[in-house]
């Protein structure tokens, strides 16, 4: 059955495509922040692991909010391994880095994220893609939150 909401189905998939690479991303960053919730070590264990598990469970909902919306525009939704390691902009951490390490890398993701986010709200404004708007800035707002949250610990 043909989609008849309002935006054409080119425009649609160029959404979808833009949602695909912040479903990348998303599920990138949660892989890594859930990595580093496992392996933290030093002084601020008990802070970065209960920080990091807030952040990974956020994300774990909030990579099916972008699934969801992209099948709600008509698409298939990415869903490998191998498909988000030729979507995502992020890179994956090798080995096991210390603590500050580890935030540092969590601040870059985040802010990966969120840029992933901005880029795709072009598309949607100029078709009219609340929905998508919607969705976009509450990621945003809540990358950039986690971003400042985890930045504020670098600071001495």
């Amino acid at each position: 059955m043909d989609i008849d909401i309002g935006i054409n189905k080119k425009d649609r998939a160029k959404i979808a495509e833009g949602l695909s690479r912040l479903l990348a991303d998303s599920y990138t960053l949660y892989l890594t922040t859930h990595n580093f919730h496992w392996n933290v070590t030093g002084p601020m264990f008990n802070t970065l692991h209960l920080m990091f598990e807030g952040q990974y469970n956020e994300l774990a909902l909030a990579v099916d909010l972008i699934a969801e919306r992209i099948r709600a525009l008509g698409f298939p939704a990415p869903g490998t391994y191998k498909e988000f390691q030729k979507l995502t902009s992020m890179a994956e951490p090798e080995g096991v880095p210390n603590a500050q390490e580890m935030i540092r890398q969590l601040v870059l993701g985040q802010e990966a994220v969120v840029k992933t986010a901005r880029s795709v709200v072009p598309l949607a404004d100029k078709v009219g893609d609340e929905p998508t708007m919607d969705l976009l800035t509450q990621r945003m707002q809540i990358h950039e939150k986690n971003a400042w949250m985890l930045r504020s610990l670098l600071e001495e």
